[in-house]
Formats: structure tokens, sequence, C-alpha cells
């Protein structure tokens, strides 16, 4: 019997072919881990192309878990220990593994032809390459087939349970419990019994085999983390999404209507919607970008709370249309799930180049409320105040996720709804309570510039309304210069003053010394804890996180000052950096990274010192 060693958290990579069930096996232990009590973060990455030839570096998939008995807010740098059922997934994943790391090898795939489709020209099983790693060679094809010979089933379908045989090996490696995958094999697999039989088998065969084997020196134990009270579940960032618009529908007392054209990775939101039409969803599949956002707008002008969700392209083909919904003052969460670019760029990748988009993509003066998620259980939040902010202010808000948010998954504490997501105070008109002689349908409230939400077709307050310009006193069709300069500054004041109905930002760390970070969006966890880990040194740096970016809380200008130096990392090359100078002139530097891929806290790190040893050099 192996050795038991404590430790605090383990990062673990599964990593083979798209048809090898990486995710689903990175799913299962995350669900397991979660459910034994750890902390977790997930980062699926998986190849755009769906069918990329079997056995390339193309056609790899990956599933990264990071789960320990501490807090957990990324994925992880470097892996602890990598599972690769091929050639090609070792040769992608091998620089992220830790010098010393555990590599679990599949041999049965390393033959001469699959060798060369990975593009090795020496098999590194018998080169030095591997050196300094503890290596776990199994045949796993062989030994699952062998598990199963007596299991009436055919060969293909015997080979396919090979990921639930590596499973059983790394939760015996990791003392995780199988009860929670063995039912849910159980209910997937509920109509086909030999099927039921055969993954349960492999599962228990590759625990089995693990026990036997004198490479396992040592099995690792890593015990609950100490979390705040309440009832959890695993949510991914899509879901987390979805479900915040349902609770702000709720709250709005409002139905809520998609309109939506799939595209990767905003696609789940769409499928989650779907499926809750008993709480009045509507979900609609347009056959494009166009007409997905035309729909909203008209559900939105019929009284829905009004959602379309899409990712960069998409966005980009939205833009007339969220001119038009700007024109009219009315309410409509635009969701943008970014994703690597330009043009179709890297579809599963991650990226947080539409900050540009968002703010500037339309044509003329053309102002939206825009906020930005900071991770998968803060969707939910972002998502209702998205929803909030659109119907209360009267005019369209854009709801920036990213692939890496919106596909990870974290534990996510339930909250009280009826206590902070109770009430959302929409500009609905009742037709019974207004004075529809002396009524204007663009009449404004005079502190805010929001106007009345009048349901056009509403007796007595039927009213024309279009993308053309509008009288400020009448809303009819206005060609007047002077005109026109008011309504540009009423829309712009309109959502500047929503400042007023946001909190104020909260400084991670002191209010004032050498280096402050200001991070937006997915990158939150890895520069928390780079922020956390110089913190730990007696470094001067603190955090500024914006989750609400147009317009931002009124204190930030403030909270700039207090610093010597301002440094913002993004996974672009450069955005709200430059917006960031442009209003407040603090010389903000940057960092930046577009390999479709997170940051690693290491890199920030190296960064913020480096930041940090200029400002001590001045």
């Amino acid at each position: 019997m192996a050795d038991q060693t404590e430790i605090e958290s383990v990062v673990i990579r599964f990593s083979g072919d798209s048809g090898d069930g990486m995710q689903l096996t990175g799913t299962q232990f995350s669900n397991t881990s979660a459910i034994m009590g750890n902390d977790i973060a997930t980062f699926p990455d998986y190849p755009a192309e769906i069918r990329a030839p079997k056995g390339t570096v193309a056609g790899v998939s990956g599933y990264q878990i990071h789960f320990g008995s501490r807090e957990i807010f990324t994925p992880g740098d470097a892996a602890d220990m990598l599972v690769a059922f091929n050639p090609a997934a070792l040769k992608v994943n091998l620089k992220d593994l830790k010098k010393g790391g555990i590599i679990l090898l599949n041999i049965d795939a390393f033959s001469d032809s699959a060798l060369a489709k990975a593009g090795y020209e020496s098999n590194p099983l018998e080169t030095d390459e591997l050196e300094g790693y503890q290596l776990i060679k199994v045949p796993v094809d062989s030994q699952t087939l062998e598990a199963l010979k007596d299991i009436d089933l055919a060969t293909k379908s015997k080979k396919r349970c090979k990921n639930f045989y590596a499973l059983g090996m790394t939760y015996f490696l990791y003392h995780r419990e199988m009860d929670t995958t063995l039912d849910w094999i159980e209910q997937k697999f509920s109509n086909d019994p030999a099927l039921l039989e055969a993954n349960q088998t492999a599962m228990k065969a590759g625990a089995n085999f693990a026990e036997t084997l004198e490479e396992v020196v040592s099995t690792y134990k890593v015990s609950s983390a100490k979390v705040e009270p309440g009832k959890y579940r695993q949510i991914n960032g899509n879901t987390s999404t979805a479900w915040g618009f349902i609770r702000a529908s709720q709250a709005a007392k409002l139905p809520l209507f998609l309109g939506s054209y799939p595209i990767t990775p905003a696609s789940d939101i769409l499928h989650e919607l779907s499926k809750y039409k008993e709480f009045g969803v509507k979900t609609f599949q347009a056959e494009d970008e166009i007409a997905a956002i035309c729909t909203s707008i008209g559900a939105g002008l019929t009284g829905s709370l009004a959602i379309t969700t899409s990712s960069g392209p998409g966005i980009a083909l939205k833009g007339e249309a969220i001119g038009l919904a700007i024109s009219y003052e009315m309410p409509l969460v635009i969701v943008n799930v970014q994703r690597g670019g330009p043009s179709t760029g890297l579809p599963t990748k991650t990226e947080q180049s539409d900050l540009y988009q968002a703010f500037y993509g339309r044509n003329g003066d053309s102002p939206l409320i825009i906020v930005a998620a900071s991770r998968p259980n803060d969707c939910f939040h972002m998502a209702y105040e998205a929803s909030r902010l659109a119907l209360e202010h009267m005019t369209p808000v854009m709801l920036l996720t990213d692939g890496y948010v919106a596909n990870g998954t974290e534990p996510w504490k339930i909250p009280d709804v009826d206590a902070h997501y109770a009430n959302i105070n929409h500009k609905m008109l009742d037709p019974k309570q207004v004075d529809t002689e002396n009524w204007s349908w663009i009449k404004r409230d005079p502190q805010t510039h929001v106007r009345d939400w009048a349901i056009p077709g509403m007796a007595g307050l039927e009213h024309r309304i279009g993308g053309l310009e509008k009288d400020f006193d009448t809303g009819n069709i206005s060609y007047d210069p002077s005109n026109h300069q008011k309504m540009c500054t009423v829309r712009e004041e309109k959502v500047a003053k929503v400042a007023d109905n946001i909190p104020l930002e909260e400084v991670k760390g002191d209010e004032s010394g050498d280096l402050l970070v200001i991070s937006w969006g997915g990158t939150y966890g890895s520069v928390e804890m780079a922020t956390r880990a110089l913190q730990k040194e007696g470094k001067k740096v603190s955090l500024m996180h914006l989750r609400y970016i147009n317009p931002m809380p009124s204190n930030v200008a403030d909270i700039i000052k207090n610093f010597k130096k301002v440094i913002v990392p993004e996974l672009n090359m450069g955005q709200l950096v430059h917006i960031i100078n442009a209003r407040f002139a603090c010389n903000a530097i940057s960092f930046n990274k577009v390999e479709g891929l997170p940051f690693k806290i290491s890199e920030l790190t190296e960064a913020f010192t480096n930041a940090l040893s200029e400002v001590q050099n001045v």
C-alpha cells in the first residue's frame, strides 16, 4: 500500500483526443471533489475543429481542475499531474507540468504512427525528455478491455470506457470517493445495462490497478475546505448567467425573452434558458445574429425583459440594431461572451479584446452601460445587475464575460434571493394611472433623464418610434441641428448618471501605496492571487477590480490618485488601459497577453514586481 501524503491543493490536467471524453472525465472529478468539500476551479480547453484529425496536436482536448482545502481562485498555473491519453496530449501539455510532477501515460497509444501524427521524431519514453517527472506508464486500452472481457459489448464501445479506467486511477491516487460518479453512470446509462456495467467496472478496475502499481509510492489526500456555511452547488459561468436573468425577470415581474443565434462560447446560455418555460422564459433561436437581436428588441418594446447573447463576431453583426435600441432608449441586455479574434479568430479560446467594441462599436455617439463578470459564480449577480440597470435606466446594457469565465466551474453559494435580489423598479406605465391628454412618450425624469416605458398600442399611450432622431419635447422626428446636439448630450448624461445607482469601488489592500492594479473581467482570480502574494511579502500593492465599466463607480478617480503607479493587466493588446489614461490621465502602464489562455499567477507576479521596482528607482 502506498504512503499517504496530505497536501493543501492539487492541479490535475486530463488530456487526450476530443473523442476521448476528457471534458466528461474532468467534470466527474470536479463534481466529486466539490461534494467532498473541496473548493475548486476548472478550465476546459478544447479544439475549435469539430473533427480535428485524430491523434494530432490540433485535436487535443483538455480539462484542468484545481481543488484544495483552501479558497481556490484559479484553475492553477502549472499542473501537478498530467493524464495523457496519447502522444499529442503529452506534447501539448508537458511544458505546463511542474518539474517533478506526475505523468500518467496511456502507453498503448504510443505507436510509431501515433508518434508521427503528434510530431515526435523519436519516442519520448525512450529519450531523456521525461527525466525529472514521476512516470506512471499504464496500458490503459488493453487493461480496460481485459477488465471488460466478460461484458457483452462491442470492442469499440469497450475502448470508449478507458476514460473511466483512468478516472478510477486518479480517484485512488487522490483519495476520491467513487459513489458520486457511480451514481451518475447509473442515471446516464439506465437504458443501456451493458454500458452501465462497463463504465462502472472500468472505473473500479482502474482504482484497483492503481493500488498495485510499484510506481505509486505515495497517494495524496486533500482535506475539505473551510468555507462559509451555506448551501453550495457547482456552477459554470453560462449557467450562472442564465439563472441571473431568470431571477431578474422574477424580480421585475416581467417575462424573459432571449433572441439568440448559436455561437461558441455563448450557446449554452440559450440552451440553459430553453429549459425554464415554467418561469415565463421564451427562447428563440433565430436564423442569424441580426434577426436574433431584432426579435429581442421587439420583445422589449412589448414589455419583456429582453436579452440577446453572442460573441465578438455576432456582436459586430448586431451593431446597427444595438444603435437602434439606444435610439429607442429601451431596456435590452446584450451578452458578449468574448473569445479570441479578429473575425472568426479563436472560437474556443478566451480573450478580453471586445472592450473597445462595447464602448465604440456602433455608428454615431451611442453610449450604453457596460458591466463585466469576474468569475463563474459572479455571472449570476452581474446578469441580474445588467437587467436591473437596463430596466431602471431605460437603455441597453452590455454584459461582458469570456470563454474562460463562461466554461469554467466553481462552487456557488446559493444566495437568499428574496433578501438580495427581491425587486427591480422599472418605468413601465399603467394607462389607467396616466393623464393621457398631456402625456408624451419621451417625457423624462429631470434628474436621471430616464423616459417612461409605454408599451406601443396601449390605449391612450399610442406613439410612433423609430431609428430617426427624435424631438426632445415631443418624440417626433426631428432634423433640427440643436435638437440633435441636445439628444446626444442627454443620452450620454443618462448613462453617466448610472454611477449614482451602482456601488462604490472597493480596494483590496491598502487605500494608498506604490502600485495599484486595475483589472476587469475574467482575469480576477489570477490577479487577486498575484496581488496577495506580493502583499504577503510586504509590498505596497493593492487591487481594484472593475465590474462596472461604463460608467465607472464615482470614487475610481480618488482611488487612482492615492497610488504612485497604476498597471492594467488585460487579455488583449491594451484597451482598458487607454480608457483609464484618457479619463484619469494617470499614465497607467499595461501588461498584455493574447495567447487564448488566461494569465498565470507567476506571469502577473513578475510583471507587478517589475512595476514596483520602477517606482522604487524613481
